[in-house]
């Protein structure tokens, strides 16, 4: 069983930057990719950013040149730094991981969400 646990979230002024963090713990082998992707009231889950092992990102265009992603192999951590935030960040923001637990199998796993606030 593997286990991702966020922090980082709260409420900021629009133009704030947060930072995100999740790490992962338990039954890890190695660590594929990793990501976050968030939900807003009335909307369904959408991803924001990912990376994977090679160090390849993928952006949603709505936060691209605003929002960083990044990670610490050694910790099994994500980062994701949001700049620039805007009231329509608002949102539950999940960490996922594709995380493979023997050499052979690997699932994917989520986190139980870190509330995001953007105040106009």
């Amino acid at each position: 069983q593997v286990q991702l646990v966020e922090s980082g979230g709260g409420l900021v002024q629009a133009g704030g930057s947060l930072r995100l963090s999740c790490a992962a713990s338990g039954s890890i082998f190695s660590i594929n990719a990793m990501g976050w992707h968030r939900q807003a009231p009335g909307k369904q889950r959408e991803l924001v950013a990912a990376i994977n092992s090679g160090g390849t990102t993928n952006y949603a265009d709505s936060v691209k040149g605003r929002f960083t992603i990044s990670r610490d192999n050694a910790k099994n951590t994500v980062l994701l730094r949001m700049n620039s935030l805007k009231p329509e960040d608002t949102a539950v923001y999940y960490c996922n991981a594709d995380v493979s637990e023997t050499i052979w199998s690997h699932n994917n796993y989520w986190g139980q969400g870190t509330q995001v606030t953007v105040s106009s």
